[in-house]
């Protein structure tokens, strides 16, 4: 056979390049329940649709070229639900998939290509950080950053942490669109062991940057999960709400049978009583499309509930005020959250339904050290620069600023009130101890003839009245109003495209 030599070559070093580790580690990884780096890839991509980019690439050094099988990351393209996806799996059993010259490389290809041909980049990571001793000396001399951490939003990057996650690993998950963290990862600028050399004490791991500290303090995580393979499935649930990249729509599924029925109960769900709380997560299920209500950062900021969804088969952003937590009041994070969501939905042509029932912004000695003043605006300034279409339904009460920032005043284009609304500067009870200084066991029918005066003309309708809200509705009819509003907002002239004003807003900010 002619090239037979070649031939035999080329197989024995593909069998290398795909050795990783060696079998003892991977071994030690299924005894553990831990896919490894190509098991990762082959779970995320369809069958056969993988082509890996930089699979002979090892380490520059020559006494470790041996030793850094794809030199640690595995990279390259395929197809996930028949769409064009990049992919940076971090190979942990080559050097701890520690970052280098050569993988520096790699991934910075994957990158540039999701960006310059339009599709998302995916990184599954897990890394103890940069390789020394590459980087100790001359080899500094190599390293390149250039746009490597440069965020556009061009295209989606989605980030899956399935490990211990330093150096590069932290970095592109918080540059990251939307970041799930499998429990038992660590994420954090450096190892423990660094940190706690570094402080004098042992700190653990799951202390310095463990998955209740990312979910619940960070935000870094939008979502907590058990698995690697749930981890994935994650990833690619994620990933069906968005477009390939800025310059198209989202995608458009199939309306499942039954998305009509849920929101006949809505009225169930909801209470009479204006001071009694609910969980305003099952009010968006009742009225988005069947099984589509997707949850993101419900951990963090939990007054406020961002989440994704389809409405008549379309992808839709919705930011809610949860009674459920806080009384549905904003601290820090929630706005922080509100910001960070309303970013993602405007950099990728998705529409965004606000829900209102909220008492205001929480105040405080203890929220002003959080600097909500200024999150506080820099929600404001993003919600005035997004261009996809805006609707605002305020189902409850909405006093003060955060009326406006959830979406009414004039930053929106469309505005509806359930019957039950009600609406004013302040909750007209705490309006009365500041004007007039009186509390009802004072004077309990001066007080309630103060009261009158001070809740007048704060309704549904009397909103109407003055085309403060265009519609009143009835609960049940969310649905339609949504499915109506949406396809006239549709953005016809732009073919559903956004002017992506906030495509380099910071990744993140706490």
């Amino acid at each position: 056979m002619a090239f037979e030599d070649k031939i035999k070559e080329h197989e024995e070093r593909k069998k290398r390049a795909t050795a990783m580790g060696g079998p003892d580690k991977l071994e030690r990884r299924r005894d553990n329940g831990l896919l490894n780096a190509r098991e990762r890839v082959d779970y995320l991509f369809d069958a056969d649709s993988f082509r890996e980019s930089g699979l002979y690439g090892v380490s520059y050094l020559p006494d470790m070229r041996d030793q850094t099988p794809s030199d640690g990351k595995v990279t390259g393209f395929g197809n996930v639900d028949s769409r064009k996806v990049g992919v940076v799996a971090y190979d942990f059993t080559v050097k701890g998939s520690s970052s280098s010259y050569t993988n520096n490389r790699k991934m910075s290809h994957i990158k540039d290509m999701g960006t310059k041909r339009g599709f998302p980049v995916v990184f599954m990571t897990e890394s103890t950080g940069v390789r020394m001793p590459d980087v100790m000396g001359e080899g500094m001399g190599f390293t390149d950053e250039g746009r490597r951490f440069m965020r556009t939003r061009t295209a989606p990057w989605v980030c899956a942490q399935l490990g211990p996650c330093f150096g590069s690993a932290a970095w592109h998950a918080v540059c990251s669109d939307f970041n799930v963290m499998r429990k038992g990862s660590v994420m954090a600028v450096t190892s423990p062991r660094m940190v706690s050399r570094a402080v004098g004490q042992e700190i653990s791991g799951e202390d310095l940057g463990g998955w209740r500290v990312h979910a619940d303090h960070t935000g870094f995580a939008d979502v907590v999960v058990d698995t690697d393979e749930e981890a994935i499935d994650t990833v690619k649930k994620f990933l069906s709400y968005m477009p390939s990249h800025q310059n198209e729509a989202p995608p458009v599924m199939p309306v499942p049978a039954g998305s009509d029925d849920a929101g006949k109960n809505i009225l169930d769900l909801f209470p009479e009583s204006p001071t009694k709380v609910y969980d305003v997560r099952k009010i968006i299920q009742a009225f988005v499309d069947k099984d589509s209500f997707f949850e993101i950062k419900a951990r963090y900021g939990r007054s406020m509930c961002t989440a994704l969804a389809r409405i008549d088969g379309k992808s839709v952003g919705l930011i809610a005020n949860n009674p459920q937590f806080k009384g549905g009041a904003m601290d820090a994070h929630a706005c922080t959250k509100a910001t960070s969501f309303l970013v993602l939905c405007d950099s990728y042509n998705i529409p965004i339904v606000f829900l209102q029932d909220q008492p205001g912004f929480l105040i405080g000695p203890e929220a002003e050290k959080q600097g909500i003043i200024g999150k506080i605006i820099n929600w404001m300034n993003a919600m005035l620069q997004t261009t996809v279409p805006k609707i605002t339904i305020i189902m409850r009460k909405s006093y003060g600023r955060g009326f406006i920032n959830m979406g009414a005043a004039n930053t929106v284009e469309e505005i509806a009130a359930w019957w039950s609304a009600e609406v004013s500067f302040m909750d007209p009870r705490s309006a009365m101890a500041v004007v007039h200084g009186i509390e009802e066991e004072d004077d309990p029918e001066r007080y309630q003839e103060l009261l009158k005066e001070m809740a007048r003309d704060g309704g549904a309708y009397d909103l109407a009245a003055v085309y403060g809200v265009k519609e009143v509705l009835d609960p049940r009819e969310t649905r339609s109003y949504l499915i109506d509003m949406l396809d006239i907002h549709r953005s016809r002239l732009s073919n559903g495209i956004g002017e992506h004003k906030l495509e380099a807003w910071p990744t993140s900010y706490v």
